[in-house]
């Protein structure tokens, strides 16, 4: 065919021989075929933009479809969770409070960044950032019920602040 790459056939072929088959794989994990077609076209997307090349996925690709697949559900279940949260804190406010579905959108997205971000600090960092920010401890009250020095705190509080600034 002529300007079609022998890359972007490899990727027609490995999208005709495994979709039907990861569609299905992830339909039975996620108990619906909407969230299963919409990680299995993100699963083939993350194969299109990967570092190598679809020709050098072997001869058994699904593994890697399953590697990056389960990748996408845990994701999506976390995704999951932080709404759930966020539409359970809301359901306490009065109604006129709530905000638009746009704002509610960009909201959801902004949480998921943050837990992604609390998610990949080491957990000491993490949990003194969170006594710090939501229980409102000062950093020596954090130092002595941790048994660590207070520059250790304050190690750990600008580890946890640079990777709120690197937030997009």
């Amino acid at each position: 065919m002529p300007g079609v790459t022998l890359d972007s056939q490899h990727l027609h072929a490995l999208y005709s021989d495994h979709h039907g088959w990861l569609h299905g794989w992830l339909r039975r994990r996620l108990g619906n075929t909407w969230d299963a077609a919409d990680l299995a076209h993100d699963t083939f997307i993350r194969v299109m933009t990967g570092r190598r090349p679809v020709a050098d996925l072997g001869p058994e690709p699904r593994a890697l479809l399953t590697h990056i697949a389960k990748g996408l559900v845990v994701d999506h279940w976390r995704r999951q969770e932080v709404e759930r949260a966020y539409l359970d804190a809301l359901s306490q406010l009065p109604e006129a409070s709530h905000p638009s579905p746009e704002s509610r959108l960009l909201i959801l997205q902004a949480l998921c960044r943050i837990e992604a971000m609390l998610r990949g600090l080491p957990a000491r960092t993490r949990e003194i950032f969170l006594l710090a920010q939501l229980d409102g401890l000062t950093y020596a009250v954090i130092a002595r019920r941790m048994g660590v020095s207070l520059i250790t705190v304050k190690r750990h509080m600008r580890d946890a602040f640079l990777a709120c600034l690197a937030l997009d």
